[in-house]
């Protein structure tokens, strides 16, 4: 039976209230406006955004199609503006994209933007970009094609542009309640002991003191990204709004930026508080009743223990999706070590996970590499994490003897032997200046072990083709000290116009990833709610992976050495998908950088 929004709202609210009056003090005026906002959002969603929320509440499980495939991209590099990015869809189709993510583009301040995440107006858009009807009408042309749009939504602070601190700034009390000002330093340097700093080089601390008003205000990212505080409610309140106004011009998903930071309390850590989970658990019961089509995506860049909370549970959901960040970095250890066994203990503990956890896995993203690995488990066999991360800096910036690799480092910290890496996934695989062949094998291996993974595989544009690393970055006042710049080149259109020639790196790159693409599309072995556990393979270089869904079995093996390897074959008489034939040897060979995806139905296996 299908509910209106004023079902939805009766389903929910009970336990909407309850949260709410717990976390604000029964502020039961505050609640009342909530629910009212709601209402009002609703009005303002259009029909063709209705009638496809109740096509989604009949379907729940679309995100976890085989054959989602999404990409992320910066919309001026790839575009120019938005009126570009929808005049390229037919390219993105070409690509085989069903789920978009631009990234931030909301209005921002030049010299004060951390890449559009320090938001000065969230119902604006970047001028040089186009406007908020722009928006809206790529999203009402993606929504044709068949593409779900994803947008960035800043939760954690606004920029010192926005009209909230600039009143705040003035000395206005309310706004002044929407942040977190002090007349001294003397509880800033209280929170300070129990803080970690996210940018210890560029940016230490986490307060900032402003000479014209001579007040302190928290600034956990960059000085002029001020911390909004959420214990006042009526920040709660105009953030969600934001939010369903930005669900209102058509995003499908809405990437919820640093969520686990957005509770503050003294004496801790501020990450991950049990409030943020409160908080988080409201906006999707605030999306469920506005726009119950839309889902939340959760930026958590955390170990896997501290992820998995943010998707609640069946029966009380948050986000919808999350960053399989872990699985990243740890697959790129695995590049730089040839030795599998941590990233098959990192399978382990996310096979073990319940299906519906449902992860948004990249190989690279916008941003840089961090290498929060399980250095636990790695010091049995000698590893301390200090030196093990210069190793994987040494490695993938060259410097390391025998290194093919190019890579930059990000954030430097000399003081703690501490630094992120930042480049391309081609350049990073080698192919700027190494043998290609294998830095070609390499770079597909790597897709096809994404595409193998449950949940929704996201390319980087730009990564279909192989770009490589853009240096310019280093010649522009605006970005020189910022490397992650490095992967945020401009789209090389020139480069796009070989991907049909099979004899450019374009085009191998580019036809062998649609082939692989096609092939998941088409066996719902790989949805994202299959049964999935690793196996061991005989030999620590490789890694073996089972999915099994319906009369479907796939074994994946994958070689992470620079030497072919014989391993026992897994799975005899299976069908090897990419090249169409049956494999009945008792051992299998996979060449350096190579992999294998075979297929049993149920009378086979």
């Amino acid at each position: 039976m299908k509910k209106n929004m004023e079902a939805r709202l009766q389903e929910c609210y009970d336990e909407l209230k309850w949260l709410y009056c717990e976390l604000y003090h029964n502020d039961l005026n505050a609640f009342e406006y909530f629910v009212e906002m709601l209402r009002r959002s609703y009005e303002e969603r259009k029909p063709a955004l209705r009638k496809q929320d109740e096509a989604r509440l009949e379907t729940p499980g679309w995100l976890r199609s085989n054959k989602m495939l999404g990409m992320m991209l910066y919309v001026d590099a790839f575009a120019g503006n938005l009126k570009g990015v929808e005049e390229k869809l037919p390219y993105l189709q070409e690509c085989g994209v069903n789920y978009l993510h631009l990234m931030p583009l909301l209005k921002t301040v030049k010299g004060k933007s951390d890449g559009g995440y320090a938001v000065a107006d969230f119902r604006s858009v970047q001028p040089e970009l186009g406007t908020m009807e722009d928006l809206e009408h790529l999203a009402d042309a993606c929504r044709e094609a068949g593409i779900s749009l994803c947008l960035d939504f800043v939760m954690n602070h606004t920029s010192d542009e926005h009209e909230w601190a600039k009143a705040a700034r003035a000395g206005n009390p309310i706004a002044r309640s929407r942040y977190f000002f002090y007349d001294n330093w003397d509880i800033p340097n209280q929170y300070e002991q129990t803080v970690p700093q996210v940018f210890p080089t560029t940016a230490p601390g986490n307060f900032t003191w402003l000479d014209d008003c001579r007040q302190v205000v928290m600034t956990f990212f960059y000085p002029y990204q001020w911390d909004l505080n959420y214990a006042n409610p009526m920040v709660f309140n105009d953030m969600t709004e934001n939010l369903l106004f930005l669900a209102n011009r058509g995003m499908d998903v809405l990437r919820l930026d640093a969520i686990p930071y957005i509770w503050k309390q003294l004496g801790t850590d501020c990450r991950n508080r049990p409030q943020v989970h409160t908080l988080s658990r409201m906006l999707k019961l605030a999306c469920y009743i506005v726009c119950p089509g839309v889902a939340l995506l959760g930026e958590v860049v955390m170990e896997p223990e501290k992820v998995a909370p943010y998707f609640g549970t069946p029966e009380k959901p948050e986000c919808d999706i999350l960053y399989n960040v872990t699985t990243m970095c740890t697959t790129w250890h695995t590049v730089a070590t040839r030795d599998a066994r941590l990233l098959r203990r990192q399978m382990e503990q996310v096979c073990s996970l319940p299906k519906d956890c449902l992860f948004q896995n990249y190989l690279r993203c916008h941003d840089d590499i961090g290498w929060g690995l399980d250095y636990p488990w790695l010091s049995q066999f000698g590893i301390g994490e200090t030196s093990h991360k210069k190793y994987l800096n040494d490695w993938f910036t060259g410097r390391w003897p025998g290194s093919w690799s190019r890579g930059e480092l990000y954030n430097d910290d000399p003081r703690l032997g501490d630094a992120r890496l930042c480049g391309t996934t081609a350049s990073l695989c080698g192919l700027e200046d190494w043998d290609q062949l294998q830095a070609l094998s390499c770079d597909l291996m790597l897709h096809a072990w994404v595409l193998t993974q449950s949940g929704i595989p996201v390319l980087y544009s730009g990564d279909e083709i192989g770009q490589l690393n853009d240096y310019s970055y280093h010649d522009d006042p605006d970005k020189w000290d910022d490397s992650r710049y490095l992967h945020r080149g401009a789209f090389r259109w020139d480069l796009a116009e070989l991907r049909d020639d099979p004899e450019t790196i374009q085009g191998q790159i580019f036809q062998s990833l649609r082939q692989m693409e096609e092939i998941r599309a088409a066996h719902p072995v790989f949805r994202a709610d299959a049964n999935v556990w690793p196996l061991d393979a005989g030999d620590n270089n490789v890694l073996a992976l089972r999915r099994q869904y319906g009369p479907e079995t796939l074994t994946a093996l994958f070689n992470f050495s620079e030497y072919p390897k014989l391993v026992t074959n897994p799975a005899p008489g299976a069908a090897d998908l990419l090249i169409g034939e049956t494999i009945s040897d008792r051992t299998l060979e996979l060449p350096r950088y190579g992999f294998r995806w075979l297929l049993q139905e149920e009378q086979d296996v």
